[in-house]
Order: C-alpha cells, then sequence, then structure tokens
C-alpha cells in the first residue's frame, strides 16, 4: 500500500523505514526533503502554510509533526494548520479514505497528582500548548474519517540523550518527593504507529502510548548515574524540582489489547539500549 508520512523527522522516517521494510510505498512530507533515507520518497512543503498533494492511492497518513517553537502559536501553526491542510488533502487527492495515525501527546491530560490515567480519562489540558494539542486532536476526529489519535508519554531513544547528559554533567538533581514520569522508547513508538496502521480491525479512535512501567523520576536519574558510573546526583537543596507536581502515570493496557508488544518495556531496556549505541538518530 502507499504510506503518507507528514511531518518526517526522526520518529516519522523511523515509521517510515518500517512501513518500507514491510514492502510499502512511502513518501514522507517534510520542507527539507533532501534529509530523507532513499527508502522514502519526498515532497517539500511546509504543511503549516500549504495543502500537500497525495497520492490517489494513499492508504495510510502518519500525522507527526513537530513545532519550531514551544509557544502557543507555534504549536497553533504546527499541529491545527497541519491538520486541517492534511484534511483538505484527504478530501481533495485520495479516492477512498485512508486510515489517519496523529501523534499526539499525553500533555492533553492535566494531571499532576500521580494517579492513573487511560483513554477513558478527560482530557482537560493545563498549559496553552497542551490545549492546542487537543484543538488539533478534535479537528482531526472530527474532520477526517478512520482516524486515530495516538498521544505518546516523552520520547527518548538515539539521539535523545538531554536526560543522560544532564546526569554526566553533574547539573542533575532529585526532588525531595515522588514525580511520576511516563516515557516510551522511539522505535516502540514507530513500532506502534506502524501496527495501528496496519492491523486487521478498526483501530479505536484514541490510544496511550506509553511502555509497561510509569517510574518515579527520581528513579529513571539514580539509574542513568549507575549505568554511567556517576554518583547520584544530590536532592535538590532550592526546590527547583519541586513545581511539578506528583506527574500522573499512565496506562497501555488498550494498545496492549490489540497484541502490540514492547520492545523496551521499561526505561531500564530503553536507556541501556541507548547506552550501547543501537539505533540511529534521524535529522
Amino acid at each position: 500500500m502507499t504510506v503518507v508520512i507528514a511531518g518526517c523527522g526522526d520518529l516519522g522516517i523511523e515509521a517510515g523505514l518500517r512501513f518500507a521494510a514491510l514492502g510499502h510505498s512511502v513518501l514522507g512530507l517534510r520542507r527539507s526533503i533532501e534529509k530523507l533515507p532513499p527508502e522514502i520518497a519526498g515532497q517539500s512543503v511546509d504543511l503549516s502554510a500549504h495543502v500537500p498533494t497525495l497520492p490517489a492511492d494513499t492508504s495510510v497518513v502518519v500525522i507527526a509533526v513537530s513545532p519550531d517553537e514551544r509557544t502557543r502559536d507555534g504549536y497553533l501553526a504546527t499541529y491545527v494548520e497541519s491538520v486541517r491542510n492534511i484534511a483538505a488533502a484527504i478530501e481533495r487527492d485520495c479516492a477512498a479514505a485512508p486510515r489517519v495515525i496523529y501523534v499526539s501527546s499525553t500533555a492533553v491530560y492535566g494531571v499532576s497528582d500521580g494517579s492513573w490515567v487511560d483513554e477513558s480519562t478527560l482530557a482537560t489540558p493545563a498549559t496553552e500548548t497542551a490545549t492546542v494539542l487537543r484543538e488539533a486532536e478534535v479537528l482531526l476526529l472530527e474532520s477526517v474519517a478512520n482516524s486515530t489519535v495516538l498521544r505518546l508519554a516523552g520520547i527518548y531513544g538515539p539521539g535523545r540523550t538531554r536526560q543522560i547528559d544532564r546526569v554526566r554533567a553533574g547539573v542533575e538533581t532529585l526532588a525531595s518527593a515522588p514525580s511520576f514520569t511516563n516515557l516510551i522508547h522511539r522505535d516502540d513508538a514507530a513500532a506502534a504507529i506502524v501496527h495501528l496502521a496496519t492491523m486487521a480491525s478498526s483501530p479505536a479512535s484514541i490510544y496511550i502510548g506509553v511502555d509497561d512501567e510509569p517510574a518515579d523520576q527520581r528513579e529513571v536519574i539514580e539509574f542513568l548515574a549507575r549505568s554511567i558510573d556517576r554518583p547520584v546526583p544530590p536532592p535538590s537543596e532550592d526546590g527547583a524540582n519541586e513545581g511539578r507536581g506528583r506527574g500522573k502515570r499512565c496506562r497501555n493496557a488498550l494498545l496492549t489489547s490489540t497484541g502490540f508488544s514492547f520492545t523496551y518495556p521499561s526505561y531500564r531496556e530503553g536507556y541501556a539500549a541507548v547506552l550501547r549505541g543501537v539505533g540511529t538518530f534521524h535529522r
């Protein structure tokens, strides 16, 4: 089948390569197509400003855009306008309604008390940018048939080493109280996209994409410190880590009920692979 990856950055390219490995024709939409690997054909387009041209036989559209600016206006341009333009292209160009997988974020859940979250939890964003993410989700689900929102947690993986770098540089500190973080390795995020796009039955409208184990951020930092033979960071003395609340704990039961399994079920396996140099960061 023909697969279109709209927003073909690191995650989009990884998903595109996996589609190509399955024998599908893949078209990547991004501004700088010279960075695409040979397995992915390119169309140069600014999705926030222009309606792309889609092949008439498009079977799957993956929307995996990322903002240039982490501001409300930046998110509006990147997410809302891109969804609007892609929806217009689908209506104009596609002979039949493709299956659409839209990459969103668990940030749409404005939960910070450490409680559990799943797809039935009401999305009540707590920030301007998360509110825009939810607006884009609603626009997609209301305007595009066969669409599915995949709400990913914090993505880490090859080239995404900010937490490791902070521990290695000795500038990380520990919060005085638990604060839960939800993570997913880049490769598992890409695999989930391909899984939902190719599964025999129609996917649900919303899935949470997180690994099996929400973790206290302090445990993650301690694990990384020991893994790279660095001292465990000290507790924060100025309260810099105390304003984020207790976070949330996201369940992935709906995703795993479809038959999806994780290569990296927790941060331990995932970060161990990153530290071994497994995988490639796609620019």
